[in-house]
């Protein structure tokens, strides 16, 4: 949950989760990381960030309002102002005229309302419109055509047009911050960019990095919805740098979250229960870990493999990593086998670590080091959904993987991801699960990292905040979250020639048993064979081992 983002783990399941190489972290960049600073955070404002297109010049903030709902709007084309009798205005007349805040429960952004520049007539209609496009862009901008087109629908009919237009402000004016996101996608995804430029505007005032949990992701859907109209989320990226945090801070971040929500380790726990089951009459075991980055999660494993009856196997992990993940780090994988290798001393288990590092896209037989005579077990832990499929190259390489360790005859294959489904799903209905999903973990996150906390703005916006923007602005090779939902994953696994390996009711038990320590919100079912954790009616992780 890079996302928890998951990338992998948050903590510490994926290289991006750390550090992308400079083309992917230029991919992955908000404007507004570059010098943001706690303090600055938490007493409600960001850095802005110019972006240029076609020599119109937005000016993008997520702007963190106080409690008492206070915004500050900038001078930009991007933002719209309507007088009392609902006549657009240029900024320097929208000053002559108060704020009208409400704080209704209709309106819990404290967002101003704006009157509506909606009228029953038709002509009188076309008239705003061409209002409104001169404040915008200027009398001799020939965009209104485009809008009075889309309007018309076809049939010379402006009444839906009308109504859609109506139903907005009923929105905005309702302070309704989820349904202006779908708005602005929808518009967007009908590449309406007039129309969707405004909405931004409006957008801008009631987005908030230190708000309400819906305010807080609203800030980072925001920037990806700017992003993709920029350049389609590409060449804006291109355009960008941002500075990330040393890697103790970074690392710090990573540890909160794997504390405050249980999804982490609810995917540890779930793929070494399947370890531990599949290898326990096992003399000699070797686990392949794809994106081991710190190793954290073989923890406990090598503990529980101390305390088995009848002594302790031989334990061989291979550990995949790229090396961006050195950043975290603060050094190569051999960082990792040492930490490793000290704990299996410790414990007194036998113990070997070997490193590959390399992308997964790169793993080939040769580069895993199998031997006759051991036990094989492999850990996809949040990360085969970066690696791209059918739809992305015709080199396949998530289906290639799983072709590639069936042929190795594991004795167990563990596979934990987000329950999402953004893989080959066009924009806007990409957008909707995308806002779904994350709406869902930001509550939770919410509940258990109070709003004051002064870590908890780093912590979304270093763990969470690039994943929502990939996603939203991003488009083929460069769009590397694609997430699938469990039972496609099962597919591709059956295609693959694997069979369902059951998980046991010691693990249900043991996570059940986790999720005491957590908000009764939390839920975890069994369903066919995997297991899903969830919050409130959402699946958010899937897990479920394979042989």
């Amino acid at each position: 949950m890079r996302a928890l983002e998951f990338h992998s783990s948050c903590l510490d399941k994926s290289s991006r989760l750390y550090y992308q190489p400079m083309q992917q972290v230029d991919s992955y960049c908000l404007p507004q990381f570059q010098s943001l600073d706690h303090q600055r955070c938490y007493n409600g404002s960001s850095q802005g960030t110019h972006l240029v297109q076609n020599s119109l010049e937005w000016y993008c903030t997520l702007e963190s309002s106080s409690a008492s709902g206070s915004y500050t709007i900038y001078n930009s084309p991007s933002t719209l102002r309507f007088s009392p009798s609902g006549s657009p205005m240029s900024q320097q007349e929208s000053q002559s005229y108060p704020s009208e805040t409400h704080h209704s429960p209709d309106n819990a952004y404290g967002s101003p309302r704006s009157g509506s520049c909606i009228t029953d007539d038709v002509n009188e209609f076309r008239h705003k419109l061409r209002e409104l496009e001169n404040v915008m862009l200027g009398p001799d901008s020939d965009i209104i055509d485009s809008i009075e087109s889309t309007l018309q629908d076809g049939s010379n009919n402006t009444s839906s047009g009308i109504d859609g237009w109506r139903q907005i402000m009923d929105t905005i004016s309702r302070g309704d911050l989820k349904q202006v996101l779908v708005a602005c996608a929808k518009v967007l995804s009908e590449d309406d960019h007039l129309t969707a430029q405004w909405l931004m505007g409006e957008l801008r005032q009631m987005v908030s990095v230190s708000g309400e949990p819906i305010q807080r992701l609203g800030a980072y859907m925001l920037e990806g919805l700017v992003a993709r109209q920029a350049s389609s989320g590409s060449s804006i990226y291109k355009a960008l740098r941002c500075k990330e945090p040393e890697s103790a801070e970074l690392l710090s971040y990573m540890h909160i979250l794997y504390e405050v929500c249980p999804y982490l380790k609810f995917g540890y726990m779930s793929a070494n229960g399947a370890i531990a089951e599949a290898m326990k009459d096992e003399d000699r075991v070797h686990i392949i870990d794809f994106q081991i980055a710190q190793g954290s999660q073989w923890v406990t494993l090598i503990q529980a493999f101390a305390a088995r009856p009848g002594g302790p196997p031989h334990i061989r992990i291979t550990g995949i990593d790229d090396s961006t993940s050195a950043y975290a780090r603060g050094g190569g994988l051999g960082i990792v086998g040492k930490r490793l290798s000290k704990l299996a001393e410790l414990f007194k288990v036998p113990f070997e670590f070997h490193a590959a590092t390399m992308t997964g896209c790169e793993v080939q037989p040769q580069n895993l080091g199998v031997r006759a005579g051991e036990a094989l077990a492999v850990n996809f832990a949040f990360m085969l959904h970066h690696m791209p499929d059918e739809s992305v190259t015709t080199e396949n390489h998530r289906d290639r993987l799983l072709r590639l360790f069936k042929g190795l005859s594991p004795k167990v294959v563990t596979l934990v991801e987000q329950e999402s489904n953004t893989n080959t799903a066009a924009f806007f209905p990409r957008f909707l699960e995308t806002l779904d999903y994350y709406t869902a973990m930001f509550e939770s996150i919410d509940v258990t990292l109070p709003r004051e906390h002064k870590e908890r703005i780093n912590v979304e916006q270093h763990c969470l905040a690039r994943d929502v923007v990939n996603i939203i602005a991003c488009e083929g090779p460069e769009r590397v979250e694609r997430h699938e939902l469990l039972g496609k994953w099962k597919l591709r696994f059956r295609m693959a020639g694997f069979t369902p390996y059951p998980l046991s009711t010691l693990v249900n038990a043991t996570i059940k048993t986790l999720l005491d320590n957590y908000c009764d919100k939390y839920r975890l079912e069994e369903r066919d064979g995997a297991l899903y954790l969830g919050w409130k009616n959402r699946d958010l992780v899937g897990s479920c081992a394979w042989k």
